[in-house]
């Protein structure tokens, strides 16, 4: 159909196409149906030899990484399917566009207490995505919801979850920070800084004890990075040689912070000392993957430990409080939208090659716009928990009371 549609244009300054019961029919300009026919069949042989079908796969060339401890990295010379291509873009703007949805809803005050949005960093969680599987354990911190829904939730799950609608994966109960889906191995979204990566090398212990082939992909932000609970769990996973790869999402602020002011090393792929490091260019999905993929192989071939350092941005202050222009200026986020956003970079890759055009890929941004209002108003409509799950999952067992929880079962007298 491609090529049929190439040759129609071609013969365009002839040939007028007009759809009638089903069929195409031609009305030739200057000459008879036939010639024009045979117009067209001759530029469809002339494209099929002047232009073969675009191959199933492409080079990419990536930026360098950069090494520590490592004698090789990832390869920077790598390929791509044009469905990869399209499912990265597809899954990225989801996750844009739903990160938009919860801007938009907090800000009508539907969505209350603290919420930390991802949009600038969705080229980590995707290309994370293809490459660990369900058998993985992922651990993050508070920045979560596309990870979420990387792990197997929909929009409209998590969405619910911030509202508070009981169709949530907390049941309304945990909010935008306390997002879970252990079905696949993913243990949230925690709300203290640094909390998880203890958290994620235990996970790692677990999978070596159990004999799994699996690893923990340990997520932390680099404002995390100096935290002291970081360093005892990198001591315990090379000690041990745990599976476990800790990324650090550099967005190059901690809340209001730039690296660069807060730690001595900003170099935080070294900063395991005694663990292998690699830095990454965050803002390529491709580039994550490869490393993710190499990363991976290091610890299921028993080398232990390894880090990861996404050079990565987010578009949105630290947290919806923040209004992320205090400490920056609005020209530096305009700078980076226009030269590094991930999803420009993936579109630029598929057009460039000739897989899609942009109008199609306008087309299904649209198709993702409606989806993702759609899933945001069901959520809106879902029912709010009942007040009895108000007291319940305090304990491993269910109590039949707990103190201060209704008028009726306060102190004693």
């Amino acid at each position: 159909m491609h090529l049929i549609w190439m040759a129609l244009r071609a013969s365009s300054r002839r040939l007028w196409g007009v759809c009638s019961r089903g069929r195409l029919r031609f009305t030739c300009a200057a000459g008879s149906t036939d010639s024009a026919s045979a117009a067209v069949q001759r530029e469809r042989v002339e494209a099929r030899a002047e232009k073969p079908s675009a191959p199933s796969t492409k080079n990419f060339e990536l930026s360098p990484f950069a090494l520590y401890l490592l004698d090789r990295g990832p390869e920077t010379l790598v390929q791509a399917s044009r469905e990869e291509l399209l499912g990265y873009h597809r899954l990225m703007f989801t996750m844009r566009r739903m990160e938009i949805g919860a801007d938009q809803l907090y800000k009508a005050q539907k969505i209350r207490g603290f919420c930390h949005l991802y949009d600038g960093q969705e080229a980590v969680a995707a290309g994370m995505s293809q490459v660990i599987t369900f058998d993985d354990y992922l651990i993050t911190a508070y920045r979560n919801h596309c990870q979420q829904l990387m792990r197997g939730d929909t929009v409209e799950g998590i969405i619910a979850e911030l509202l508070g609608r009981a169709i949530g994966c907390s049941q309304g109960k945990g909010g935008s920070m306390h997002l879970y889906f252990p079905e696949n191995n993913y243990f949230g979204g925690n709300g203290i800084v640094g909390a998880q990566v203890p958290l994620g090398t235990g996970l790692a212990f677990a999978a070596k004890y159990k004999k799994e082939n699996a690893v923990s992909i340990t997520m932390m932000g680099d404002g995390a990075a100096n935290q002291g609970q970081v360093y005892e769990s990198f001591n315990m996973a090379a000690l041990w040689k745990l599976p476990v790869v800790y990324v650090i999402e550099n967005n190059q602020y901690g809340m209001g912070t730039s690296a660069n002011r807060a730690a001595a090393n900003p170099l935080y792929y070294t900063r395991g000392a005694y663990i292998p490091g690699i830095r990454v260019d965050g803002m390529d999905v491709l580039a994550v993957r490869e490393a993710t993929r190499f990363a991976k192989d290091w610890c299921l071939q028993g080398n232990g430990p390894i880090l990861l350092e996404m050079q990565t941005y987010r578009y949105h202050g630290h947290s919806m409080s923040d209004p992320g222009i205090t400490y920056r200026t609005r020209d530096e986020i305009n700078e980076m939208r226009k030269t590094r956003d991930p999803i420009e970079k993936v579109k630029s890759r598929l057009v460039d090659v000739g897989w899609v055009t942009a109008d199609e890929l306008k087309q299904t941004e649209r198709a993702i716009r409606q989806d993702v209002d759609e899933a945001i108003k069901r959520a809106l409509d879902a029912p709010e928990p009942a007040p009895e799950l108000l007291w319940k999952h305090l304990y491993t067992t269910e109590a039949t009371r707990v103190r201060g929880t209704s008028i009726d079962n306060g102190y004693e007298a």
